[in-house]
């Protein structure tokens, strides 16, 4: 009896002193899992802050660049819009999101947060499609489609994304109710009919469609490129679908060399940077949304449950898309580069 209270007696530190090492392995994890939380919403907070500038930049370009307010740039402008809306509305409340591990914004937020992510999502990919489309009839309807691109048929397009835009991400609102504390705001998929919709009239359909668009473009292209004895409407069309590299005219570069060879050398060249051009565009594209837009299919058929982990990367690869569009829609492009370095130089007198 005596040994056994006296290993009694002994018995509270040695518990004590578990307790305390428990103690300390939960501080030491807690402090971790804060230091990563903190370098996480860093990193997102620097692709968010890359994102506004960027775009920013580009439709400060073209407002204060004469020689770039066309009819064709008013989209790139537009889409500079709407990615610098998702850098300034959606992608801030993400990064807090994922830094608390909860929603403490309150349920009207939360709808109105989500509406708005996809509605200008949507918008983004909806006007890569309309790009596509505009150089699509340019470079095929060259002559034609001069006249036809005017500054109100451009803003009708615009005006024609965003309705779209909204018919596609507004439904939820009129049956999605949320009751009592939010402390998880996600995209529910409890309507498997407006998931098909929305997903299909978001992304797999605008996906097809420039697809196909893109293709063809690089079809007549390349056609164009190897035509010897109309330099002039190669240049026209080719200033139409910006591949242009440099500010000088490809038709009288053409008409410079002498050889067949070295003609058809500078029409190769061509055609394979019109190549790279577009598949930058459609892989980046593709990259960005295709994972996010399989994951959102899959959870309405209710085949796949990811971690919010794994959903939160696939967000924002999404979201990447919109860092992305400005680079590749303006960095190919001479008059872009110019506003550029003139904006760059504004900045450094000022």
């Amino acid at each position: 009896m005596e040994r056994y209270l006296g290993e009694s007696s002994k018995a509270p530190p040695l518990i004590n002193y578990t307790h305390s090492n428990a103690s300390d392995q939960r501080a030491e994890f807690g402090v971790a899992v804060v230091t990563e939380r903190l370098a996480v919403a860093c990193l997102l907070g620097l692709l968010a802050l890359s994102t506004a500038v960027m775009n920013g930049a580009v439709i400060a370009a073209i407002l204060t660049t004469r020689k770039l307010r066309l009819p064709a740039n008013y989209l790139i402008c537009s889409l500079a819009v709407t990615d610098f809306l998702v850098a300034l509305l959606v992608m801030p409340l993400s990064i807090l999101y994922i830094a608390m591990a909860t929603w403490n914004l309150g349920r009207v937020i939360c709808e109105v947060w989500l509406s708005v992510d996809m509605t200008c999502c949507t918008c983004s990919i909806l006007h890569l499609c309309v790009i596509a489309l505009d150089r699509y009839w340019a470079i095929t309807k060259a002559v034609e489609y001069t006249r036809k691109r005017t500054p109100r048929r451009a803003v009708i397009m615009v005006t024609a994304v965003w309705v779209a835009s909204v018919l596609i991400s507004a439904p939820p609102l009129f049956w999605r109710r949320r009751r009592g504390d939010v402390h998880h705001c996600v995209i529910e998929h409890d309507q498997l009919g407006y998931s098909i919709y929305s997903t299909f009239g978001a992304f797999y359909i605008p996906m097809t469609l420039i697809l196909i668009l893109y293709y063809r473009i690089y079809g007549a292209a390349k056609s164009l490129y190897q035509k010897r004895g109309s330099s002039r409407h190669l240049s026209d069309s080719l200033n139409h679908f910006r591949v242009e590299l440099s500010p000088s005219d490809p038709g009288m570069e053409l008409e410079k060399l002498n050889s067949p060879e070295e003609r058809n050398q500078v029409c190769s060249s061509r055609e394979r940077k019109a190549a790279r051009i577009l598949g930058l565009i459609l892989g980046a594209f593709i990259v960005c949304w295709l994972p996010f837009f399989i994951k959102e299919l899959l959870m309405a058929l209710n085949v796949l449950q990811p971690s919010p982990h794994v959903s939160d990367f696939l967000t924002w690869l999404g979201y990447i898309n919109s860092l992305i569009n400005p680079l590749l829609y303006t960095s190919f492009n001479e008059d872009f580069k110019q506003a550029f370095k003139g904006l760059l130089k504004r900045k450094e007198h000022t």
